[in-house]
């Protein structure tokens, strides 16, 4: 079981960056595949979430500038950041769940229906490794 991202690197801010993660191992097509990022400091957050069934939640903070799209035939997922700002600086990691045998928190299901804030990060059993943005 295996997630690779690809992508990551150093923009200047307004510029742009495309992210793109593999995965390998389970069954791509019956997972919710997301995007999280960690900075120094803070808690780790979700920043896009592309669910099986084709619905999409992100972040308040990133809305507007960020695109997510997954490609089940490729099993990948990709994220095409736009206007890139500074406090977009962070590690960036690929995400798949829920686990095997569980399901996704009402609050996942609450979110996605409002339409504000991005999914958990609880509700994702695989990770990659993660990939560096900085934006200067």
């Amino acid at each position: 079981v295996q997630l690779v991202e690809s992508g990551g690197g150093t923009v200047q801010a307004g510029g742009s960056l495309k992210l793109s993660c593999v995965g390998s191992g389970f069954t791509y097509n019956t997972h919710n595949m997301g995007w999280f990022r960690s900075a120094p400091g803070k808690e780790r957050e979700g920043v896009a979430v592309i669910d099986s069934d084709g619905g999409i939640m992100y972040a308040d903070s990133v809305k507007g500038r960020f695109t997510t799209s997954r490609d089940n035939a490729k099993n990948t997922v990709t994220l095409q950041m736009n206007r890139l700002k500074r406090e977009d600086t962070a590690v960036y990691y690929c995400a798949a769940g829920p686990a095997s045998g569980l399901a996704v928190s009402s609050e996942h299901w609450r979110r996605r229906r409002a339409g504000v804030g991005c999914a958990l990060h609880s509700d994702f059993a695989l990770w990659g490794q993660g990939t560096q943005v900085t934006v200067s």
